[in-house]
């Protein structure tokens, strides 16, 4: 396993302790700025936020990117990956790291994180921006990039693990344990009825691209489930972020930053 330690810099980043776990993060931008923290999904890094760092930072927000464990340059963990282990270390990264209540822009399971998050920490969350996720099963509306990851085949493997070979401090022959783990996990979570996020009160605006693995009946009931929910429909694909983000990054920092109208008037 990989021999990282506190305070150890890398590409950009530095490794802190978070929950006596140590993981590798990304932080820039002016100090008086609103913390604004980007939670990537799985298989993914801090370098999938670059077009959104560049652009927040150019916005004046001070920006925060973790990557949990097992990805990016941050160590693997012993045991398999959850929800409630994933809450639990973004939980002890915003009291221990930010210190202070932050934004939270979220991609796929990275947004299922901020949802549980601010709903168990409402004190941690100001406003959050969610995008490519859904709650449950039943909110996926394209099952065939996961069929494809949970068949192993090797095209999709050699594709998710391209980053991880450059980056992991475990180095490539850890990647197919943490390929297993999170199959097994994808394959179980998340499970989590729509209506249990009816208590989460932070302004949140839910973005769905048009032809995305995410239903768009889902993201729409989703932001009429939070009290103050809102939801933008982007035409694009799941990597909507990397793909458009001339569309993607004014609407988020325009969000983070800007009160909407509360009701629209002709």
């Amino acid at each position: 396993m990989s021999q990282v330690h506190v305070g150890d810099r890398i590409d950009g980043g530095e490794y802190v302790s978070v929950g006596g776990q140590v993981i590798w993060h990304f932080h820039d931008g002016d100090r008086n700025g609103a913390p604004t923290v980007l939670l990537h999904g799985a298989f993914a890094a801090a370098s999938t936020w670059g077009a959104q760092i560049a652009g927040l930072l150019a916005d004046g927000m001070q920006v925060y990117v973790p990557e949990r464990s097992g990805h990016g340059h941050s160590p693997d963990t012993a045991g398999l990956y959850s929800f409630a282990a994933l809450v639990d270390q973004t939980i002890e990264y915003l009291d221990g790291v930010v210190g202070a209540p932050a934004h939270l822009v979220g991609w796929a399971d990275g947004a299922v994180v901020a949802l549980l998050v601010a709903r168990e920490r409402p004190d941690l969350v100001n406003r959050m921006v969610l995008f490519g996720n859904y709650v449950d099963g039943r909110g996926r509306d394209d099952d065939e990039f996961l069929e494809r990851v949970r068949s192993r085949r090797p095209d999709i493997v050699e594709f998710l693990r391209t980053d991880y070979d450059t980056m992991s401090p475990d180095g490539p022959s850890h990647f197919p344990v943490v390929f297993d783990k999170l199959v097994q996990w994808l394959g179980d979570e998340p499970d989590f009825d729509v209506e249990r996020f009816s208590e989460v009160t932070a302004p949140t605006l839910v973005i769905a691209a048009d032809r995305g693995v995410v239903s768009l009946e889902h993201s729409l009931k989703l932001a009429r489930t939070l009290p103050n929910g809102r939801l933008a429909i982007l035409p694009g694909t799941h990597i909507l972020p990397v793909e458009a983000p001339e569309l993607f990054n004014p609407l988020v920092s325009s969000f983070l930053t800007a009160d909407p109208p509360a009701v629209w008037r002709p």
